[in-house]
């Protein structure tokens, strides 16, 4: 919802203001990517520890992700504001179009730190079973971008406008709000309250843990940011609106996504901890809970975004081609929700299972080999286009879908062997 809202208010600036908001996601993508990662990671190793009962583990373990995290955010803001002129150039970015891009991200780059802790924070209270805390920051957090985005944008009560810069330091108070929020309800549990300053210092092994069990899950993300780097190339050939255009169905796409989002979160921590406690049956019936619910919800969601595709596209923008264009994807990518479905829950299962390797290849194959040789034959040498682009995300999409099924069949098959 984030998006959703910056979108709405880019979109009163201009389509370049979109199209820069849409340019600038795979790069923001990657901090999305790391912090989701290193969460994923540190719930699933934390959770485990509480189920095998080693809570003096699942502490330590809490504590040095912190360290861990903050070291992370240091290395990505040097990193970012080095390599991402470079990346807009890469896609086709320049004069003002590639000003309003860097004006956005690098705001966002200066507020990382905010971004991972908030992600620790958050991976710490879900490996208990708090996702309360997260969502009443994430709901207050909604109502404050809606204030804060004009507010910044528009330079209201004597504030300078900044202008698209403005939307991203709405989003860097926003997450510095909810990094104080989530620190407080995490200093209350009996993870951090009775802690010495000395059990921050880096200690190799967790940190080894950490890298071994979260990177592999970043590294999957982060091929979602490159795989979304990969479509906006191709689709950069065919103008700004397109861009603008696929930006705008992401966001509709995304809210749509929310209850499988919700889902896989829930997934990943009763695997976790019932992987830990050597319960195998309890394991296998949460991913099958996990896949009916997720399955029985998009079928809804798939028929409110196949028939009302142009009027959610025309909520964002009043530009024609645009809304034609973003429509027409709308339409096609709402047969996805399924496949995605089923990528996400049995992924966040074999996460649970401290197997997150898989996620890694399939991301590969699904956001960066796949798609560079499918959209080039369906879009070029085809000739098909955009619409090519479209049905080559639908294709690509549903075959690793079923591949996912059958690799978390086999694993499950074999659990307890050990």
């Amino acid at each position: 919802m984030f998006n959703v809202v910056d979108t709405y208010f880019g979109g009163q600036i201009s389509t370049e203001a979109l199209a820069a908001l849409s340019l600038s996601f795979p790069v923001f993508f990657i901090i999305i990517a790391i912090g989701t990662g290193i969460s994923t990671g540190t719930t699933a190793l934390i959770a485990h520890e509480l189920g095998a009962g080693k809570k003096k583990m699942a502490k330590h373990l809490a504590v040095q992700s912190i360290t861990f995290g903050i070291i992370l955010s240091f290395i990505m803001v040097a990193l970012g504001i080095s390599l991402s002129p470079l990346l807009f150039k890469l896609l086709g970015a320049s004069g003002e179009y590639l000003s309003m891009s860097l004006a956005y991200m690098n705001v966002i780059f200066y507020g990382t730190l905010f971004f991972m802790l908030v992600y620790i924070f958050n991976a710490i209270l879900n490996a208990e079973g708090d996702t309360k805390s997260f969502r009443n920051f994430l709901i207050a957090g909604f109502f404050m971008n809606i204030l804060l985005d004009p507010w910044f944008m528009y330079g209201w009560f004597g504030f300078p406008a900044l202008g698209i810069a403005g939307l991203a330091w709405a989003t860097v108070v926003i997450q510095a709000s909810g990094m104080f929020y989530l620190g407080f309800k995490m200093y209350k549990t009996h993870f951090i309250k009775h802690i010495d300053l000395k059990d921050l210092f880096p200690e190799k092994r967790a940190f080894l843990e950490l890298i071994k069990q979260g990177i592999p899950s970043s590294l999957n993300m982060m091929t979602v940011g490159i795989g979304i780097f990969v479509i906006t190339y191709f689709i950069s050939g065919y103008g700004s609106a397109g861009v603008a255009a696929y930006g705008i169905a992401t966001r509709v796409e995304q809210i749509f996504l929310l209850p499988t989002i919700g889902i896989t979160i829930a997934t990943l921590t009763l695997v976790s901890q019932n992987n830990g406690a050597r319960k195998f049956q309890r394991v296998k019936e949460s991913l099958s809970i996990g896949l009916r619910y997720g399955l029985s919800i998009m079928t809804l969601g798939t028929i409110i975004i196949f028939i009302f595709a142009q009027m959610l596209m025309s909520i964002f923008t009043k530009d024609p081609e645009v809304i034609i264009i973003g429509a027409q994807y709308l339409r096609i990518a709402s047969f996805l929700t399924w496949a995605y479905v089923i990528l996400f829950t049995n992924i966040s299962a074999l996460q649970g299972l401290k197997k997150p390797l898989f996620a890694l290849w399939i991301g590969l194959g699904r956001q960066i080999i796949a798609p560079l040789i499918i959209f080039t034959f369906l879009a070029h040498i085809l000739g098909w286009g955009l619409l090519g682009i479209w049905w080559g995300i639908f294709i690509i999409n549903w075959i690793a879908a079923l591949i996912t099924i059958y690799y978390t069949k086999k694993t499950f098959a074999h659990l307890g062997e050990r």
